[in-house]
């Protein structure tokens, strides 16, 4: 059997930027994806604290240690500059490994994005 799990989570982070005329997806600091062992074009989970809205897209890479956190393209009526969103990854893996399987889970500065 197979299970979808938390593969990876950037735990409360600031948007810094909505650009609804982009393409579409997040961008993410590069660091922060590093850190999250994320990549860029994988589907994740958006979970904007400040008005509830949940929905998914892809990451792009944006500058390393730069803390730009920009929703894209329609994500970007979902979320507000300052808003604090929840970052999610998710894997496919066998019931067994799922178990003991331990994700990647980061808590950025929620003022800077950086990580301590």
């Amino acid at each position: 059997m197979q299970v979808e799990v938390v593969k990876s989570k950037i735990h409360r982070v600031k948007v810094t930027g909505a650009d609804l005329h982009y393409i579409g997806s997040i961008t993410i600091d590069e660091s922060l994806l590093e850190a999250a062992n994320m990549i860029e074009g994988e589907k994740v989970a958006i979970v904007n604290i400040n008005n509830g809205e949940r929905f998914e897209t892809y990451v792009i890479p944006g500058p390393k240690n730069s803390g730009e956190i920009t929703l894209n393209g329609p994500a970007a009526r979902k979320v507000q500059k300052g808003d604090i969103i929840i970052v999610i990854a998710y894997g496919i893996m066998d019931f067994e490994e799922a178990k003991s399987f331990k994700p990647a889970i980061i808590f950025p500065n929620e003022e800077t994005n950086q990580l301590s």
